[in-house]
């Protein structure tokens, strides 16, 4: 019998994503040594021999949680495929215009997710990869954490979205996934925001106290009232 590995999928291509690849690679390994023992008869023995057990599918999984994959793929889509618009905030952002004679220290505008009694004060932390969610899952959030991230940022920060003080999300709408979870776990959120010259550490403001976006709010373009302001250190 021919190296799983060579065998043409069925469909005719191969896996794109690293996740369904791996599973599917042991599973065809496991497949075709059980197979390949003398005697065994495909149409005779495939519906009673003991192909395939539950057993089987824990050892595949608990292989691949030891290698330390955490679905980077989905969780860092945004980030992979618009890098520009995901860059470092220190980068700034043309897209961002703030109110001609206004604060100057206003450094951004997004949409809130859900009214707080007051704004929310914190430091900025720009979260994008999987290697700093598995270091805040063991080191823990620090106190006061202003969560930067992507619109994909609510699946790579679920574990530890609930240690944060506030989250800033680049794209998304309130209707979001992670507005759904920031709703859930009373985390203060804004989504849909664009900033302006906000590094790592930078104390922030953000106006969680305006109401959220109308329901027809994205349609009509009535959005991002709520502000985002730069505070001294």
């Amino acid at each position: 019998m021919p190296d799983s590995r060579t065998i043409t999928p069925k469909w005719g291509t191969s896996e794109t994503l690293p996740l369904p690849k791996q599973y599917n690679t042991s599973i065809r390994e496991l497949t075709a040594s059980r197979t390949s023992v003398e005697g065994f008869d495909w149409k005779r023995d495939v519906f009673t021999a003991d192909l395939f057990s539950a057993d089987d599918a824990k050892a595949i999984e608990r292989e691949v949680l030891d290698t330390g994959y955490r679905f980077e793929f989905s969780a860092t889509a945004s980030l992979d495929s618009e890098p520009e618009k995901y860059r470092r905030p220190d980068a700034g952002d043309k897209n961002f215009v703030a109110d001609e004679g206004g604060d100057q220290s206003l450094s951004g505008r997004g949409d809130n997710v859900q009214t707080t009694a007051s704004n929310t004060v914190g430091s900025v932390l720009r979260i994008s990869r999987i290697e700093q969610v598995m270091e805040l899952l063991g080191d823990g959030v620090p106190e006061n954490t202003i969560a930067v991230i992507d619109d994909s940022g609510g699946t790579l920060t679920a574990p530890i979205l609930e240690g944060f003080h506030g989250v800033i999300c680049l794209g998304g709408t309130v209707r979001s996934h992670l507005g759904i979870l920031a709703r859930e776990y009373g985390v203060p959120t804004l989504m849909n925001c664009r900033i302006d010259g906000l590094e790592d550490g930078d104390r922030v403001e953000i106006e969680t106290s305006v109401a959220p976006p109308a329901a027809d709010a994205y349609e009509s373009g009535d959005t991002g009232h709520a502000r985002i302001w730069k505070l001294d250190k």
